[in-house]
C-alpha cells in the first residue's frame, strides 16, 4: 500500500515505478492463479484445497472451475481481478488524473492488501495435505454444470469492478478534487460493474430454475440477496449522476452511493465466506468472516470520516426548482431503491442479528421479501416510465401531455382488458399494466423523434435510428435497457401469479395431466456417468392429444452424498415452461415413480429481458462517437 503512493509523491519517474509495484503485484497474482489451475488439472491432491474441490472422475473442464469452486480459489481469482482491474484503470487514467494517481494507487493498493492478508494467514489456498490422498472429494454435484463458467466469474467480476468507482472517490476526497471530472471517468466503470452484477444475477437465477430442481428462479436466499444488494445502490448512482453532471447537484448523496456500492459488496463476501449462513451457495472457513467483519467497519468508517471532512466541498449549490421534473423523479427513483437496499439489508441480517442476542434461530422467507419489495418494485416501474421524457427543471403541462397523454390512455385500456381477462389482483395488474405504460412512453417518444429525423434528415426508419442512436447514446441506449426491464417483469409476473402445478405417483403406462399438457410414464432406467449413477424416468408428452417428444427426469447418486441430487427437466417455450422434476421411485423392475409436474407461464421472458438489458447496456457504453471521429 505504501509504495505506490510513496512513489507517487516524486514525479513520472516514481509514479511509473509506483505503477510498476502494481504490474509486478499482477505477475505475481497471475502466477499462483495458473500455480492452483495447474494443481486442479493435474489432480495434485498434496493440496488440501485440490483434495477438496477435484477428484480423478471429475472432467477436465470442471476441474478448472475449481478455481472459483470454494473458498480460498474464489479469493485468489478476486485478487487477481482487483489487481487487473486496478492495473488497467491506472494505466487509462495516468494523464488525465496525475494529481489523484498517488491516492487512488494507494487505495487499490490497500484493498489488495487486505485480500493478500487474508490469502496468506487465514486461508491459504495451498496448505500442503499429508499423507496424500489417492483420490479427492470431487466438486459439490449442483456446481457441476456450465452456469459455472459464468455466474460466479460474472459476480466475481462486477465486485470488483466497483472498486474502481470507490478507489477514484477516496482519491478524490482525500485531494479535494471534488468537480465532475471522477464523475466522468468512472462512469464506464460503474457501468461495467453494474453489467457484470446483472449478469451474474440472471445467469444465477438461470442456474437456480435449471438446476435446483424447485421451478423457480429467485428464493431470497441470503447469498442470492448479497449479490443483488450492490446492484441497488449501483442502479441509484448511475441515475442520480446524471443530476450531478448536469445541475451539479447531490455531491454527497453520489459519493454516499458509491460508498455504499463498494461496501456492499464487502459485505456480500462476508456473508457468502464467513459461515453465519445456511445455504447451497456459502462458503465457511474459520476467521474469514471476523476479518471481512471488520474490514467492512473500517471502510464505511474511514470513507465517511472523509466524506465529512470535505463536507464544505460537496455542498451543492442549485435546488430543485419543481417537484414535477426530472430531477425530482429521478431523486424519488434513488429513494425507493435505497428502501429496497434497506429492506432486502433488513431481512438478510435480522436472523443473524436475533440468533446472536437471543440464541433462537429464525428465517426470513420470501414472503417477507415479496410483499415489502413488490410495492416498490412497482413504484420504480412507474418512475421508469416518467422519468427519461419528464423535463428538466420544471415541466410544463404541455410537455406532460405531449409525452404521457396518449401511453397513459393506452395503458388504461390495457388495464380494462386485462381484468376483463381475468387478471384481477392488484399487484399483477398493476406490474402488468405499468409495464404497458414504460412500453408506449418509449415507443411514443422513439416515434416522434424518427418521424422528426426523417423530416429533417430525409433518413429512412432503421437509418433514423441508427442517427438517433449515435448522437444520445445514454438515453436510446436507456430505452432498450428499460425494455429489457419490462420484459423480465413480464416474465416475472406470469410465472410467480399465473403457475400451476401437480404431484402423483403413476406405474408404466399411467399419465398425468396438468393444465393442457398430458405426460405419459414410460418407464425406469439406470445409467452410470463418469462422476454418479443416474436413474431416469421417460415421459412422453403430449399437447392436445399432439405428440411433443419425450422428458426425462433423473435423480443423481454421487459416491460421496447420501442423499440423490434431483435433474429437473423442462420443455420451454416463450409462452409457458412444462418443468418436471422426479421426486422418487420403486425399484427399476417395478417402475413406478413419483413425479412433480409444473407449467410456468412466461418466465422465458426473464432470460430473452436479460439479454435485451444486456444488450441495451452495450449500446450505452460502446464507443460509436469515437468511431465517427476516427472515421
Amino acid at each position: 500500500m505504501a509504495v505506490p503512493w510513496l512513489a507517487g509523491r516524486g514525479g513520472p519517474r516514481r509514479l511509473a515505478l509506483g505503477g510498476a509495484s502494481m504490474l509486478g503485484q499482477l505477475v505475481l497474482v497471475t502466477v499462483a492463479a495458473l500455480a492452483l489451475i495447474w494443481a486442479l488439472v493435474t489432480a495434485d491432491f498434496s493440496l488440501q484445497y485440490v483434495a477438496n474441490n477435484s477428484s480423478l472422475r471429475t472432467p477436465l473442464y470442471y476441474r478448472v472451475t475449481g478455481l472459483w469452486a470454494a473458498l480460498e480459489g474464489s479469493l485468489l481469482l478476486w485478487e487477481w481481478m482487483l489487481v487487473a482491474f486496478a492495473g488497467l484503470a491506472v494505466w487509462q487514467q495516468r494523464a488525465r488524473h496525475r494529481e489523484l494517481m498517488p491516492w487512488l494507487m494507494a487505495v487499490f493498493s490497500g484493498v489488495s492488501a487486505f485480500f493478500l492478508g487474508v490469502l496468506a494467514f487465514a486461508s491459504p489456498p495451498f496448505e500442503r495435505l499429508w499423507p496424500v490422498p489417492l483420490d479427492g472429494r470431487g466438486l459439490n454435484p449442483l456446481l457441476e454444470d456450465v452456469d459455472m463458467f459464468t455466474h460466479p466469474p460474472m459476480l466475481y467480476a462486477g465486485f470488483v469492478a466497483l472498486t474502481v468507482p470507490y478507489a477514484f472517490a477516496m482519491a478524490a476526497l482525500i485531494t479535494g478534487r471534488l468537480d465532475e471530472g471522477w464523475i466522468a471517468t468512472t462512469r464506464r466503470w460503474t457501468i461495467g460493474g453494474w453489467l457484470f452484477l446483472t449478469l451474474g444475477n440472471i445467469f444465477g437465477g438461470w442456474w437456480s430454475y435449471h438446476v435446483l430442481g424447485w421451478g423457480g428462479f429467485w428464493a431470497w436466499d441470503p447469498v442470492e440477496n448479497a449479490s443483488f444488494l450492490p446492484w441497488l445502490p449501483a442502479t441509484a448512482f448511475l441515475h442520480s449522476v446524471q443530476i450531478q453532471e448536469r445541475r451539479g447537484m447531490l455531491k454527497v448523496w453520489n459519493v454516499s452511493l458509491i460508498i455504499v456500492t463498494f461496501a456492499l459488496t464487502i459485505f456480500g463476501t462476508f456473508l457468502t465466506r464467513s459461515g453465519v449462513l445456511s445455504s447451497v451457495h456459502a462458503f465457511s472457513s474459520g476467521p474469514v468472516g471476523g476479518l471481512f467483519l471488520g474490514f467492512l467497519a473500517l471502510v464505511l468508517l474511514g470513507s465517511f470520516a472523509l466524506v465529512a471532512l470535505r463536507a464544505d466541498r460537496l455542498r451543492s449549490q442549485p435546488e430543485i426548482d419543481s417537484m414535477v421534473s426530472r430531477e425530482s423523479t429521478f431523486l424519488l427513483n434513488n429513494v425507493v431503491l435505497a428502501a429496497v437496499t434497506f429492506t432486502i439489508v433488513l431481512g438478510t441480517i435480522f436472523p443473524l442479528v436475533a440468533e446472536a442476542v437471543t440464541g433462537v434461530k429464525l428465517s426470513v422467507g420470501a414472503p417477507y421479501f415479496s410483499r415489502v419489495t413488490v410495492p416498490l418494485f412497482v413504484a420504480l416501474l412507474f418512475l421508469m416510465g416518467v422519468g427519461p421524457l419528464i423535463a428538466w427543471r420544471k415541466a410544463s403541462a404541455d410537455n406532460l401531455r405531449r409525452n404521457f397523454l396518449w401511453p397513459a390512455v393506452l395503458s388504461v385500456v390495457v388495464a380494462v382488458a386485462l381484468a376483463v381477462l381475468g387478471v384481477r389482483d392488484l399487484w399483477p395488474l398493476l406490474a402488468l399494466t405499468l409495464s404497458a405504460f414504460v412500453l408506449l412512453t418509449m415507443i411514443h417518444d422513439t416515434a416522434r423523434a424518427v418521424a422528426a429525423r426523417r423530416a429533417i434528415a430525409g433518413e429512412g426508419v432503421l437509418a433514423a435510428l441508427g442517427s438517433l442512436l449515435r448522437r444520445n447514446q445514454r438515453r436510446y441506449g436507456g430505452f432498450v435497457v428499460h425494455l429489457g426491464i419490462v420484459l423480465m417483469v413480464l416474465g416475472i409476473t406470469g410465472s410467480m401469479n399465473f403457475s400451476q402445478e401437480h404431484s402423483a405417483t403413476v406405474a408404466s403406462g399411467e399419465t398425468v395431466g396438468l393444465g393442457r399438457f398430458t405426460l405419459r410414464f414410460e418407464g425406469l432406467r439406470r445409467m452410470q456417468r463418469p462422476t454418479h449413477e443416474r436413474v431416469e424416468a421417460d415421459f412422453r408428452v403430449f399437447n392436445d392429444a399432439q405428440e411433443l417428444g419425450v422428458l426425462s427426469p433423473a435423480l443423481k447418486f454421487f459416491p460421496a452424498r447420501q442423499s440423490p441430487v434431483g435433474r429437473a427437466v423442462l420443455r420451454m417455450s416463450l409462452k409457458e415452461d412444462l418443468y418436471l422434476i422426479l421426486s422418487g421411485f420403486s425399484e427399476i423392475k417395478s417402475g413406478q415413480a413419483t413425479v412433480k409436474v409444473m407449467v410456468r407461464p412466461m418466465v422465458n421472458w426473464v432470460w430473452i429481458g436479460g439479454g435485451v438489458l444486456v444488450l441495451g447496456t452495450l449500446l450505452v457504453i460502446w464507443p460509436f462517437r469515437r468511431a465517427a471521429r476516427e472515421a
